[in-house]
């Protein structure tokens, strides 16, 4: 096959799968690398030649990276090539440092949210309050608020997965009021008939006219109308992640905080603030939508009591510092010190 065969056969196959657009572009893009990277190879068994790749990718990229283009090679020899036992010999595995979280403490938190405003604002508290990736802050529909259980749902969040969080009580009221202004573009829309908004999987062919529906709609809708990837079809989307990416940046140096923030450390600031506060941790990963307590465990490194309940050895007075005697016989030395 072609590159551009291969690209649109690996397309086909992700969709089917009803994998994400974003995992859709990264497959791709790496896809590409390793077709590139072949042209040079071409004697050698395709096998053979995607070892090759993931080791030459070794030294040149973190553990991570590599890992994603492992996922990525492995989907194409199962799902496109119809290898299903592909054995990619041995590669060289890039390092993989375990690396803390950046949190940030509630001050923090509170500083960087008086910097926002509007819309972007909401998205962050939520982002915090209930612990959001930053796609399921911006996926939210009206149907998965409910106010008065006092909980939001996430819908194929991370690994297609559903999940409960909480939702803040202090962001019922502001979040109630958005609402009510959602409602007033809704009903614009509806006037105008234009197409209802995107619906996952097969649900648009089951229920053709839930797209148009109240409880389907976006929460955090976008202002402007653009093309569906997929069908071409022109409908109001989502707000773009990179808007409350681009505010967050923005507030972060507006409130002269020195370290790299995201909106992704938001939600780390949230696992680590309930375990600070006394919150369990198996409560706390499944408020996460954590498969594994191992993945929860990493924050527990930064609860505020880990490191700094110690006394630094700097800070002890003098008097608890054990002095040998003149007399006494001094310890020895290794010599290999």
């Amino acid at each position: 096959m072609t590159k551009t065969e291969l690209i649109e056969q690996l397309r086909i196959a992700i969709r089917r799968k009803h994998y994400s657009s974003a995992t859709e572009k990264t497959y791709v893009t790496w896809t590409a690398q390793f077709f590139e990277f072949s042209r040079r190879l071409a004697d050698l068994p395709a096998e053979q030649r995607a070892g090759l790749f993931l080791d030459d990718l070794a030294p040149r990229v973190s553990g991570k990276t590599q890992h994603q283009a492992l996922c990525a090679l492995a989907f194409l020899f199962k799902e496109v090539l119809g290898r299903k036992d592909a054995d990619f010999g041995k590669w060289r595995p890039a390092q993989r440092p375990r690396s803390l979280p950046e949190v940030l403490s509630q001050g923090e938190v509170r500083a960087v949210l008086s910097q926002m405003t509007g819309v972007q604002r909401l998205m962050a508290e939520l982002c915090y309050g209930a612990g959001l990736r930053l796609m399921d802050c911006c996926r939210l529909r009206i149907k998965d608020v409910h106010f008065d259980r006092g909980v939001i749902v996430i819908r194929d969040g991370k690994g297609d997965k559903d999940r409960i969080t909480c939702l803040p009580k202090s962001a019922r009221e502001p979040l109630s009021e958005h609402i009510q202004r959602v409602r007033t573009l809704y009903d614009a829309d509806r006037r105008a008939g234009r197409p209802g908004i995107y619906l996952p999987d097969a649900l648009a062919r089951k229920f053709p006219r839930a797209g148009e529906e109240w409880p389907w709609f976006w929460l955090f809708p976008s202002k402007s109308e653009s093309a569906d990837p997929l069908t071409g079809t022109v409908r109001r989307h989502h707000v773009h992640e990179t808007s409350l990416q681009k505010c967050m940046k923005a507030a972060v140096t507006a409130a002269k905080i020195p370290r790299r923030i995201t909106v992704h450390t938001l939600r780390h600031s949230f696992a680590t603030h309930l375990l600070e506060s006394g919150v369990d941790i198996h409560k706390v990963k499944e408020l996460l939508g954590h498969a594994h307590i191992e993945t929860t465990a990493i924050y527990l490194h930064c609860v505020q009591t880990f490191a700094s309940g110690v006394t630094s050895p700097l800070d002890m007075p003098a008097s608890n510092v054990v002095a040998f005697p003149a007399t006494a016989p001094q310890p020895r030395i290794a010599a290999a010190i």
